[in-house]
């Protein structure tokens, strides 16, 4: 039984953080704000596995208000992340995911990023699609103020016999 999950998160930028991406640091003079290292892509991802498990959200497992999160790499929270989908039996397909932002350009990155995430995921890099987009200087994320990330992912129970 296919399960499909869809996640989305957005984070200001601002001076002073690092800006990461799928576990890997982009040159930048800004960062993502956020409870977490901010790390918007692998939110969406987090989200979207959850989604596809029925198991509520990143904000449900890793609450902003517990300080045991307070500054964690989102790397640590998607690996529990697979354990807890691993646990329920599921294995993951595939993901699509595209990160919005108007500056730096992340084209140079993407393959990076596939790597890392391919490596957190326990799955080949063609399981993993990464694109990146810019906003045309509309809104929050266009005018550079803001970071968005968007994540689709397919999920299956092979088992008939675990499918719930």
């Amino acid at each position: 039984m296919m399960r499909i999950g869809f996640g989305w998160d957005l984070h200001t930028l601002v001076e002073g953080r690092k800006l990461v991406l799928g576990g890997v640091q982009i040159d930048a003079p800004f960062g993502e704000s956020g409870h977490s290292d901010g790390d918007v892509l692998i939110h969406a991802i987090i989200d979207a596995l959850f989604g596809a498990a029925h198991m509520g959200d990143i904000g449900t497992h890793f609450p902003p208000s517990d300080s045991v999160w307070k500054d964690i790499d989102s790397c640590i929270l998607l690996e529990k992340a697979v354990e807890m989908i691993h646990d329920k039996q599921l294995q993951l397909i595939n993901i699509d995911s595209t990160v919005v932002l108007q500056r730096p350009k992340l084209s140079a990155y993407i393959p990076r990023i596939t790597d890392r995430l391919s490596e957190l995921l326990m799955t080949d890099p063609e399981n993993i699609s990464v694109k990146a987009k810019t906003k045309e200087h509309v809104d929050a994320t266009g005018e550079g103020r803001a970071i968005e990330a968007y994540a689709v992912v397919l999920l299956d129970n092979p088992d008939p016999a675990l499918w719930v």
